[in-house]
């Protein structure tokens, strides 16, 4: 119950840095992708089903504060979420370079998609202009933020997962 908590916290102190704090930050107009960090983070840390759950409650809240339809982010989301929990039985806390190379591919997963499905459908075809302009500077600007995000979101990792060790010894 504790890790439900903490995790929804995180979730909606995440989005408000990122709708306020990182919308003031913002280099020509261009914000990191937060929900992105935490969802991929999480998944790869806690395994599948906690980067899908996580994935589509960090996408719910996208969707209901910015999205056209309900469902379209948290549905990317919660794939990102359960592929990068594919990579939990390689993750090392120790190591960052993975963290960073999947966040990085998610985060240029994740706007090559919404491109994709948002705008080239809609007959504009300016993939260039949009991934040179939009997804390339969010990513590296989501990876800057990542160096520290990251770390913040190991360590409440591993006090919940000491928590849940203490807690579980209690009952054997």
């Amino acid at each position: 119950m504790l890790r439900k908590i903490v995790v929804t916290v995180f979730i909606i102190i995440c989005f408000v840095l990122q709708c306020s704090v990182f919308d003031s930050l913002a280099f020509a107009g261009i914000i990191p992708n937060l929900m992105i960090i935490l969802t991929s983070a999480f998944g790869f840390m806690r395994g599948e089903r906690e980067g899908l759950i996580i994935g589509f409650f960090c996408g719910l809240l996208s969707d209901i504060f910015f999205g056209s339809f309900l469902g379209f982010y948290a549905l990317v989301l919660m794939y990102i979420g359960y592929i990068n929990g594919k990579f939990c039985k390689i993750f090392y806390p120790e190591d960052i370079k993975l963290p960073l190379a999947l966040i990085i591919v998610s985060d240029l997963s994740y706007g090559i998609i919404c491109y994709v499905l948002t705008f080239m459908l809609r007959t504009r075809f300016q993939f260039t202009y949009y991934f040179t302009h939009i997804i390339l500077p969010e990513a590296l600007y989501t990876i800057v933020v990542t160096l520290f995000l990251y770390p913040v979101a190991l360590k409440v990792n591993k006090k919940l997962e000491a928590w849940e060790k203490r807690r579980a010894k209690k009952f054997v």
